[in-house]
């Protein structure tokens, strides 16, 4: 579990940037202003951050759901943990908006993050995150 000063920093890519119309397969129709934040595996692994496969499905604060702010007081979300890299797998690759997939794209929007760009993710509390274009 994510503990109070837990942090890691991504560099975006164009995938996190344009997730919804930036995609390998073609398993949904394209929607423009999708993000996300990526969650490096040692991150995962180490903080405990898992996908609903490990929660039966469930939405569980401070496991794989989390209350976000941003920095500069932009954003205010819940983030879910989200995805895996291989099918099956408890530890999550990303975190999305809860319910709202363009919500973290709309942030990027707002501050004009670029490919090459860094977020930081940090803990504030085991429940609470904060991320920071830096």
């Amino acid at each position: 579990m994510a503990n109070k000063g837990d942090t890691y920093t991504i560099t975006l890519k164009e995938a996190h940037l344009k997730w919804g119309i930036h995609r390998y397969t073609f398993t949904r129709d394209r929607i423009y202003g999708e993000g996300y934040l990526l969650i490096p595996i040692k991150y995962a692994r180490l903080y405990g951050l898992y996908n609903s496969n490990a929660t039966g499905g469930k939405d569980v604060l401070g496991v794989n759901v989390f209350n976000c702010t941003s920095k500069d007081g932009s954003f205010n979300a819940q983030l879910k943990a989200q995805g895996c890299s291989k099918a099956g797998n408890q530890y999550a690759k990303q975190f999305s908006a809860n319910d709202n997939l363009k919500a973290i794209g709309s942030w990027f929007l707002r501050i004009g993050a670029q490919v090459g760009d860094k977020v930081k993710i940090t803990w504030t509390s085991q429940t609470d995150i904060t991320i920071e274009h830096i």
